[in-house]
């Protein structure tokens, strides 16, 4: 089924108006393009270089264009780099902690973290530099994580790159890597050692959801075991994608408030590509033969997280999968990107909600307990989800389980969108299966609402379209996509 037209707004009937907030006023985005594009044709051949590999895995069937870099004035990746990490998000992360960091003990973490914002308020002329070295009883995973680190960053720093001229992708990974590094998260004998910067926001993102995941999870349970069925249940996924921390941050007073309805709302007019047939058919197939192992590389904490949830409920539920592995980041990053302690947080958090307040989100909590004790559900943490490789690049054993164990992964969220196109500038019109389809491990649907400059897959009319209703289409969350790609040798 078709979310678009009749269908989608007779399903939204029930959601009530509510609000949606952009996240930055710029420029057109037309002139940020020619911007991006402007780059030096022998900086573009410089980067293309360093940033390929020679690894035998496959890669996408279009010759690869060049990465975005921060270096342009005008970009959503230059104010990023040069404002926004440090005087929105570490600011932020600051004054959420400060309590924290003002507590004895915790002097040479502070001293870190101050360190790195000031390498990063003069980020156009701070060259990049390697992570310290590792003590010598690190373990095994650690000297794997600090080698491909540095197997990463080796070409821009011999480069003598900065935190603006290299590719955007690394470095903004880069910050929430060296934000860890400061904090001491993996020294025992550091007052940071496994200390989350980010829990506050991402606990009040969980604290403030049951009012949207109220409504929603009302429909979850009543969901046909269908294509329909799939249909819904992946959309209820994908528009929780606008709901990011990082760019809009959670206020808890809202916990009653059914902020996502509104989203939905508005999402037949704002999705700009709708694989969603293909989608339903490869689910079809999977529930005839007694349901697939499904993987949702997941996003965000908080409200997105439930959505993911309510969707592998459905896809468990419908007989769609006989499995769930959630794929989940290693470290605090991106502000409200999930670990597994936060999915396992949200899934006792909403058991333990006053079920006559929120009888839908206390059933559904008891219910995800439940899947998580049988091994319906399982959660797996990885490094290369907190890496800045592209996933055409995907590292081993992670590569080689998800090609002979996976059925069908959801890619969900902007991050993970660009990792799947390499942060790389395709045109808006290349074909998705000729992007990504063709190499990813399985088959693959992307997720996605727009919060970079880049994307595949969508058709110039819709593009257009979306350029003439809002000049900040590619950045504020407000248009997406669902894309469906059969995986390398489908």
């Amino acid at each position: 089924m078709m979310l678009t037209g009749p269908a989608l707004s007779s399903l939204c009937l029930f959601f009530l108006s509510a609000r949606t907030t952009n996240a930055w006023c710029a420029n057109s985005f037309q002139k940020q393009k020619a911007l991006l594009s402007s780059i030096s044709s022998s900086r573009n051949q410089e980067v293309r270089t360093v940033m390929s590999t020679s690894s035998s895995t496959p890669k996408p069937k279009i010759a690869l264009p060049p990465p975005i870099l921060s270096d342009t004035p005008g970009t959503w990746a230059y104010d990023t780099m040069s404002r926004r990490v440090d005087s929105d998000i570490l600011q932020r992360t600051y004054e959420d902690c400060e309590s924290d960091l003002a507590s004895p003990g915790f002097e040479n973490e502070l001293k870190r973290f101050q360190d790195l914002r000031s390498e990063l308020q003069s980020a156009a002329t701070t060259k990049l530099t390697y992570l310290p070295d590792l003590p010598a009883d690190a373990s095994a995973e650690r000297q794997r994580e600090y080698a491909e680190w540095k197997e990463m960053l080796s070409p821009f720093i011999d480069n003598d790159d900065t935190w603006l001229s290299a590719p955007w992708l690394v470095t903004e990974f880069y910050v929430y890597r060296r934000l860890m590094q400061a904090l001491g998260y993996w020294d025992e004998n550091s007052k940071g050692y496994k200390y989350d910067p980010f829990i506050k926001a991402k606990r009040d993102g969980l604290k403030s959801s049951p009012g949207s995941a109220e409504a929603m999870l009302e429909k979850i349970f009543t969901l046909p075991k269908t294509k329909e069925g799939v249909a819904l249940a992946s959309a209820f996924a994908l528009w929780g994608n606008k709901m990011d921390l990082s760019i809009w941050p959670a206020d808890v007073s809202n916990q009653d408030v059914d902020v996502f309805s509104g989203v939905l709302a508005s999402a037949s007019e704002n999705l700009l590509h709708d694989d969603t047939l293909l989608l339903e058919d490869h689910c079809e197939k999977l529930r005839a033969t007694g349901g697939g192992n499904v993987d949702i590389i997941v996003d965000n904490a908080g409200f997105e997280l439930v959505t993911d949830l309510a969707l592998a409920h459905h896809l468990v539920e419908s007989g769609v999968a006989k499995c769930v592995t959630f794929q989940l980041k290693s470290h605090p990053t991106f502000v409200s990107d999930a670990l597994e302690k936060d999915l396992l947080e949200t899934v006792e958090y909403y058991a333990n909600l006053d079920s006559a307040a929120f009888p839908n989100c206390q059933k559904a909590g008891d219910l995800w307990k439940t899947f998580l004790e049988k091994g319906q559900w399982k959660c797996n943490e990885d490094n290369f989800w907190v890496q800045p490789f592209a996933m055409w690049d995907m590292t081993e054993p992670l590569r080689t389980d998800m090609q002979q164990r996976c059925d069908l992964a959801f890619v969900k969220g902007d991050a993970n969108y660009r990792r799947l196109l390499g942060d790389r500038l395709w045109d808006y019109s290349d074909p998705f299966q000729d992007v990504v389809g063709c190499y990813f491990p399985c088959p693959v649907c992307a997720l996605r609402t727009l919060k970079a400059e880049l994307g595949c897959g969508m058709d110039a009319d819709q593009v257009e379209r979306a350029k003439s209703l809002d000049d900040n289409w590619l950045v504020n969350g407000r248009f997406g996509v669902v894309h469906f790609g059969t995986g390398a040798g489908n």
